[in-house]
């Protein structure tokens, strides 16, 4: 973090509610350059039609104008192309908006300055899209919460079209907390408001930011630190009768008690929060949930063989025991994430079929590596294994298809195996990382 942004920390640590009225002058040509080159190369273009690499190369046209036209509030963003996107393990697509490389650059220096003020206001519970905080993070922290303290229900919470459903004026009243300069306000405001390109025509954005630019993700963040944590550690913990932990990674959360009572008062008083707020749960993945070291018991009690299972960050969580006996949570890759990766590295053997074997199984342990890299987490290494075997299968099958004389026997794909083998099974996050990993 540069020094002008170590001492904008410093201070919002200091004075929790100091509005900061200048901070534009920190977004710099130095600032845009260096946000440039964190967008990949292969990123694909805006509405203006500007690559990546073309915009490195005429940075020295657009930065600095881009800039003072940021200080006039004369800036107005380009509209932003949506392009739909399946969604995880079903037919239908869901919208991500692409804006122009150099806008994303622009955006990407701006939620650095203002993540500066917000990260001393954010709280523990919330994950993603934070310096230091991903997923393994949230996921470590569930599980220290149920395995630790005293939990024994679970709220599986998920917000309804989150990102396309922020009211405007709301978010413009949260960052006029801490934010007080005209110039950022002005350029927050036009990206909000900016216009969506889909069909060749250009559609009014009323309500909620696009996926796809940094700034969307810090907003979404401010959003719900006011309407969801705040909220919650303020206002709903100290009236319940148990314990109770939230943990928020952007805009899915659990929450956890002690006492059923609990959870059932705040699941009501949820949904009408979040009504005020324009926002609402969705029901198909939001439920209550008897989950925690006697759920098991209760369970056996009421006739059922196991308890419910709990759905978060890609991973199924359930309840089991450790080697003596103890309680723990045990995790799996969820189905639908697991049809997706093999989908996934299916299509892009089809894909490269008869290209040469090392092009091949340079890009598969790829492919793998990101896998393991994100699901290699303590107690998955079945799933793992299950990715490794079924790509070593289809890649075989394929290898065998290239032509009417290219079978390959096993023997012989497994000494192909020896001279280009693929990346077996690793687990990344152990138990004892998962303790280290939490943030309570």
């Amino acid at each position: 973090m540069a020094t002008g942004l170590e001492r904008i920390a410093e201070k919002a640590r200091q004075e929790p509610t100091l509005r900061f009225t200048s901070l534009a002058h920190h977004l710099t040509p130095e600032g845009l350059w260096k946000a440039l080159h964190h967008i990949p190369s292969s990123t694909a273009p805006g509405t203006d039609g500007i690559t990546q690499p073309e915009a490195v190369d005429t940075f020295a046209t657009w930065a600095e104008p881009m800039l003072q036209a940021v200080h006039r509030r004369g800036y107005h963003p380009p509209a932003v192309r949506r392009v739909w996107i399946p969604k995880p393990g079903k037919a239908a697509k869901r919208p991500l908006g692409v804006p122009g490389v150099a806008d994303r650059a622009l955006q990407r220096c701006t939620a650095e300055v203002l993540g500066a003020v917000y990260e001393q206001d954010f709280l523990p519970c919330s994950f993603g899209g934070r310096p230091g905080r991903g997923a393994h993070h949230a996921l470590a922290t569930l599980n220290e919460i149920i395995a630790g303290k005293r939990v024994s229900w679970v709220l599986e919470a998920d917000l309804k079209n989150f990102f396309g459903s922020l009211d405007h004026q709301w978010m413009m009243r949260f960052v006029e907390h801490r934010v007080g300069d005209p110039r950022i306000l002005s350029l927050i405001r036009r990206w909000l408001k900016v216009g969506v390109l889909e069909a060749g025509q250009v559609q009014e954005s009323t309500e909620g930011t696009p996926q796809g630019g940094s700034i969307s993700v810090l907003l979404s963040n401010l959003y719900l630190h006011y309407v969801l944590d705040l909220w919650f550690t303020k206002a709903i913990k100290p009236k319940l009768r148990g314990e109770a932990y939230l943990v928020r990674y952007i805009d899915d959360f659990v929450v956890c008690f002690e006492h059923r009572e609990d959870a059932v008062r705040f699941h009501a008083a949820l949904s009408q929060r979040l009504r005020k707020f324009q926002l609402e749960l969705e029901p198909t993945k939001t439920r209550l949930m008897a989950f925690g070291r006697f759920a098991t018991r209760n369970a056996v009690r009421q006739g059922r063989r196991k308890p419910d299972t709990l759905y978060f960050l890609g991973f199924t969580h359930y309840c089991t025991r450790n080697r003596n006996g103890g309680f723990q949570v045990g995790r799996k890759t969820e189905k639908t994430r697991l049809r997706r990766s093999l989908a996934h590295l299916q299509d892009t053997m089809r894909q490269m079929r008869h290209d040469p074997i090392d092009v091949q199984v340079q890009v598969l342990n790829q492919l793998l590596q990101g896998h393991y890299a994100y699901y290699g987490v303590a107690g998955n290494i079945r799933a793992l294994i299950q990715v490794y075997q079924a790509t070593e299968r289809y890649w075989h099958r394929l290898l065998s298809s290239r032509s009417q004389k290219s079978y390959v026997t096993w023997a012989e794909f497994q000494a192909l195996k020896k001279r280009f083998p693929l990346t077996r099974p690793k687990l990344f996050i152990s138990y004892q990382d998962l303790q280290r990993y939490a943030i309570l």
